[in-house]
């Protein structure tokens, strides 16, 4: 007998949600054969089966789960299971697994979709509903809404106009809740009666299901208190923590960019592949771990800190659904083309799916985006684990004097660094934010050859 045990799949979060068997209960599985989805505040990890076995699930969908508990077990041939099915590690029961799923479980895995494509196991997205017959129902204009996020529009009096007005082929829940006002407790939630011989109320289930919801949630009396999102709930625990442990200091340079725009337009085209600041800021970034070291190592304690082998870069994503902060791996030695395509990936993602716990982890500096024209300086924060982080803001135009006389209209932008003054100091951050200055105010032609996406070289 294996036990099924939850990994640790981030620093963060002290729990995850089971958002989806993909195998059934009493199912032979192989080894390999994808189990079950878990999802964190700010991605989805699928656990796949360590050898053959029949599966014996010991947790519902929709459950949370703390790294190292037991959720399931893989019976080997003649193997008996050590308890009735549904008791879990601690041997309590468990609520037994829903086998029709509606009201209890989205149509398909975090994100709309697994890695496959599929939209659950034996059907797609396309089919509007899952072969086992899974909660979500197809509408006549062919766009599938899930259980979850027809009760939501229920609940929320959200017309179906607006829902396909989103332009989205799969609705869940989570799509919806930008729709109404944050924090706000639907009046059927406040009203109705808790489930028999609990004594809960709507409201105080609201609060019980504030993870779920993707809000604070509001006990009573609170009805009116704006709640933060799960996502935005674990953005202000990593800040709090920054705050607290990380004495940061902020150093901003002017750079004048023009020249990089132009460069950044032909690069565009000869890698066939967006490039713009951000991504010519990675790869400088990513070039600088051999002479600036400490810029890329963790703090051990407040005296040492181990260096990193390569320069993986974060950069901040925020599309309206939530900040995230994937890294692009090894930033210094790939071609310019590949880590394009990693950064237009990361925005595809944070706009369509969902990301896995591997593109939002490793990462040993940040690079915050500000896009606003408007923002023309921004302190990030220092990761907790990380030593620096940069800021960039959006271009913007300046008039300048000429050498030999008359005005002229360049591009410029502030490139902040925050840094633990711990292990950094003023003189090392003014050279290491000169290096990307001289960086993108004279960029040059990339010396790593550049292939298409097709493996041929770049035109």
């Amino acid at each position: 007998m294996i036990e099924i045990r939850v990994p640790k799949l981030n620093n963060n979060d002290a729990a995850y949600l089971l958002v989806e068997w993909t195998a059934e209960d009493g199912q032979a599985v192989r080894g390999g054969d994808p189990l079950v989805v878990l999802e964190t505040s700010k991605a989805a990890e699928e656990l796949t089966a360590e050898a053959d076995g029949t599966l014996l699930r010991l947790l519902a969908e929709g459950a949370e789960c703390a790294p190292g508990q037991v959720i399931a077990r893989l019976l080997g041939e003649g193997e008996e299971p050590g308890g009735p099915a549904g008791a879990g590690s601690s041997g309590r029961a468990l609520p037994p697994a829903d086998p029709a799923g509606a009201g209890h479980r989205e149509a398909v895995g975090a994100g709309g979709v697994r890695p496959d494509g599929s939209g659950g196991p034996g059907g797609s997205v396309a089919d509007g509903i899952r072969a086992d017959g899974a909660g979500g129902s197809r509408d006549p204009e062919g766009v599938v809404i899930t259980e979850p996020a027809r009760r939501f529009m229920a609940e929320h009096g959200i017309p179906a106009g607006r829902v396909l007005a989103l332009g989205r082929k799969l609705v869940r829940r989570v799509d919806l809740e930008p729709l109404v006002a944050p924090g706000v407790v639907p009046a059927s939630a406040a009203s109705a009666p808790g489930p028999e011989g609990t004594g809960q109320t709507g409201a105080g289930r609201t609060e019980a299901r504030q993870d779920e919801a993707g809000q604070a949630g509001a006990g009573p009396g609170e009805a009116g208190l704006i709640g933060l999102s799960r996502n935005q709930r674990r953005v202000a625990e990593v800040v709090e923590r920054s705050h607290r442990e990380i004495p940061a200091a902020f150093t901003a340079v002017r750079v004048d960019v023009t020249e990089a725009l132009a460069h950044a337009r032909r690069e565009t085209r000869r890698v066939r592949a967006l490039v713009g600041l951000p991504e010519l800021l990675v790869g400088a970034t990513g070039r600088l771990l051999d002479r600036f070291p400490l810029f890329f190592a963790a703090p051990v304690d407040g005296r040492r800190a181990r260096p990193a082998s390569s320069a993986h870069v974060g950069v901040t994503v925020d599309v309206g659904g939530g900040m995230f902060v994937p890294v692009v791996r090894d930033a210094g030695r790939r071609p310019l083309g590949e880590v394009a395509r990693d950064l237009t990936r990361f925005r595809e993602t944070a706009l369509n799916g969902v990301f896995r716990e591997r593109d939002l982890s490793g990462g040993n500096i940040t690079i915050t985006l500000h896009t606003d024209a408007a923002v023309v300086a921004a302190t990030p924060i220092v990761f907790p684990g990380q030593i620096c982080a940069l800021s960039l803001t959006a271009p913007r135009p300046e008039v300048v004097a000429e050498r030999g006389g008359g005005f002229a209209v360049r591009k410029v932008i502030t490139l902040g660094l925050a840094y633990d003054h711990r292990f950094v100091n003023g003189r090392g951050s003014a050279e290491f934010l000169g290096a990307l200055r001289a960086a993108l105010e004279a960029p040059e032609p990339p010396e790593i050859a550049e292939t298409t996406e097709d493996g041929g070289p770049a035109a």
